[in-house]
């Protein structure tokens, strides 16, 4: 009887310990999901007007850090005709997110380096906020208003737009427009060609007074540089 229950005992540990074995194994082989390295800001802005270069890229490091992203560095894809960090020279946005690749909240490729991202068209489930969320457009099923206009002064090369800028993100005069891209890449009807599709040059805002107008809120493109 002895005997019997020694055995019942070795086959037990011996199950427990395989059990264990197959957890860890399990854990280990598990798909590691990228980590965040852009996003749209979920935060708005009513106008153009964003506290420069400096502002814009303290909020896109408070939305990430937010978001548990702070130990990266973050940068606001804008580009601006004088940059007080760069001797109040032209800054392209192109040059301010660094090499890639990038991957959004839900661990989607975004772009593998900087030719990949600007070979992009805007996508609802690429271009997405820090929390993973799309941003309203004209796609179907999307909430209202549309949103998606997002403010980035940049040609679809990513470089300056001399006088698209809203005077370098410090202005919010009726008379000066800024450049926005369409971050789910779709136009006025569904339209997905040209500069409708494009995620960072599409059209002007109305105006650097009121982001609102035309399908914007003010949002904004933040990128890991490091």
């Amino acid at each position: 009887m002895k005997l019997y229950i020694s055995l019942l005992a070795i086959v037990a540990a011996l199950l427990i310990a395989s059990g264990h074995r197959d957890n860890i194994v399990g854990a280990a082989s598990a798909p590691t999901v990228p980590t965040m390295g852009t996003f749209v800001s979920s935060a708005k802005n009513k106008t153009g007007n964003l506290g420069g270069l400096a502002g814009a890229d303290r909020l896109c490091q408070n939305l990430a850090a937010a978001a548990g992203h702070g130990d990266k560095t973050w940068r606001a894809y804008l580009s601006a005709e004088r940059d007080p960090g760069n001797n109040n020279k032209p800054t392209d946005a192109r040059g301010r997110i660094g090499d890639g690749p990038w991957f959004n909240a839900n661990g989607l490729m975004v772009g593998k380096d900087l030719a990949d991202l600007h070979a992009r068209r805007g996508n609802p489930i690429l271009f997405v906020d820090e929390r993973g969320q799309p941003v309203p457009g004209n796609y179907p099923g999307s909430p209202k208003p549309t949103e998606h206009d997002i403010l980035t002064g940049s040609t679809p090369e990513g470089t300056v737009m001399a006088g698209k800028t809203c005077n370098s993100w410090t202005s919010e005069a009726s008379d000066v427009q800024a450049r926005i891209g369409h971050a789910d890449g779709i136009g006025t009807g569904g339209n997905t060609s040209e500069s409708s599709g494009s995620w960072n040059s599409s059209h002007d805002s109305q105006s650097c007074s009121d982001t609102a107008p035309r399908g914007g809120a003010g949002r904004i493109y933040c990128f890991a540089v490091k």
